[in-house]
């Protein structure tokens, strides 16, 4: 091979490993996003089960079912 045929092949080897390193960055991107979008459904789906869980521990405490909590028992 001539020099200037390896200087040709090394640019292109270094231009597709810039290509590569800018993929894997996409990547780590969007399953970033990815695991943000989970969380969002995930909170989605248990925020209805969380209110209502509030509306009875308020209940339950103004009908005095309730008791102070003992951090100390914690």
């Amino acid at each position: 091979m001539a020099q200037t045929e390896i200087e040709m092949f090394k640019s292109q080897i270094d231009e597709l490993q810039s290509h590569i390193r800018m993929c894997e960055i996409q990547i780590e991107q969007l399953e970033e996003l990815q695991d943000e979008l989970r969380w969002d459904a995930s909170f989605d789906r248990t925020q209805e089960q969380l209110m209502a869980a509030a509306r009875r521990a308020k209940q339950e405490i103004a009908e005095g079912k309730s008791e102070p909590m003992d951090l100390d028992r914690l």
